[in-house]
């Protein structure tokens, strides 16, 4: 079994907010990944949440949250 990282590279810190949003969506996709394992399940699955708005506002949530952890993390790039 492959073993998956939930944080990539095992740190939440990066140079700039657009490197932590690419983290953040990383972050999501494996979740997905770790929810379900089977490959074939998840890519059956994308054509069911391709088309709902509701899910689709869900994954952008889920993206959010993970991207508020990271810009806390990052003290929201600021230089103290």
């Amino acid at each position: 079994m492959e073993t998956i990282h939930l944080i990539p590279g095992n740190t939440l810190l990066t140079k700039t907010p657009e490197e932590g949003r690419a983290l953040a969506i990383k972050m999501a996709r494996l979740i997905i990944k770790v929810t379900q394992p089977d490959a074939e399940i998840r890519e059956k699955l994308r054509s069911e949440y391709a088309y709902d708005a509701g899910m689709l506002i869900a994954i952008g949530q889920t993206v959010a949250m993970e991207f508020a952890t990271i810009a806390k993390a990052n003290n929201f790039w600021l230089d103290k």
